[in-house]
């Protein structure tokens, strides 16, 4: 029988797995911090007259723009319209590119008949095809949500197959020793642990929409961001310049911000990683 000793080594306690979250007063500060600090540069530099009103207009005259077209109506619409093309244009491309994903990583045959298609399109600048689209389907909104749509269903698709094939095979194996076949292997298996990828897909997919928002807008349109953008550039208004990328930028926060509260519900687990 061993007896301890006090000249023997104590055992630390173990470490409490009770998540540690900072508090709120002191997170929600810190997410606007440099944001903060970018925008109090920006009106300095404004102010002092280091930075011409002429090549970039200052938070004041911004915010006027702002409260004009917030007065007239115009901006609650522009923003409305930009934000439903985006979301009919993701929610086209994300679903194709999901199911052209699950289909090429479930299946050798799959694979065969989707993935060279999928990395042709992958490589092809989605903006190369503005003058097609115009040709093929005008310039009424089934252009601007086609071309969103392309835009996003190759980075769908490809993390969505590199997600389905990284599928531990283990885990597989164990599901169908339980009974799991068929749709219920991959609605209760593969697709649980192919989520991170297929999330992190949709996060790239918003972004990469913005960018196609922006040059379906240019063309033959009377309504949205990308409307406002043009007739800033006709009349040389860089407070209305700068409001739109604002406007993009918190369309994008947007984005952000649902895919967020997605993580939030789908993967509770995943807080659990980060160091705070």
């Amino acid at each position: 029988m061993t007896v301890i000793t006090a000249a023997d080594p104590v055992l630390a306690a173990p470490r409490s797995r009770v998540e540690r979250r900072r508090p709120a007063w002191l997170s929600i500060p810190l997410r606007f911090l440099l944001p903060t600090l970018i925008i109090a540069v920006w009106w300095i530099g404004s102010a002092t007259g280091a930075v011409s009103e002429q090549v970039l207009a200052g938070p004041p005259r911004v915010w006027t723009a702002f409260t004009e077209l917030l007065d007239s109506g115009q901006l609650v619409d522009f923003a409305l319209a930009s934000f439903v093309r985006a979301a009919l244009g993701v929610a086209i491309g994300v679903t194709a590119g999901l199911v052209l994903g699950l289909l090429a990583g479930l299946s050798g045959l799959g694979e065969e008949l989707v993935d060279s298609t999928m990395q042709i399109v992958r490589a092809v600048p989605f903006l190369a095809l503005v003058p097609l689209f115009i040709a093929w389907f005008g310039i009424d909104e089934l252009y601007k949500v086609l071309l969103i749509a392309v835009a996003t269903v190759a980075p769908m698709y490809a993390y969505t197959y590199l997600g389905v094939r990284n599928v531990d095979r283990k885990m597989v194996e164990a599901a169908r020793g339980f009974g799991l076949r068929g749709p219920r292997l991959v609605l209760e298996v593969i697709l649980p642990s192919a989520l991170p990828g297929i999330l992190m897909a949709l996060r790239v997919c918003l972004s990469i929409s913005i960018t196609g928002l922006i040059a379906a807008e240019q063309v033959g349109t009377r309504e949205g961001v990308g409307y406002l953008v043009t007739l800033a550039q006709e009349y040389n208004r860089t407070d209305y310049m700068v409001l739109c990328v604002v406007l993009y930028a918190l369309l994008g926060l947007v984005f952000d911000g649902l895919v967020r509260i997605i993580e939030k519900f789908a993967m509770p687990w995943r807080k659990q990683v980060a160091i705070r």
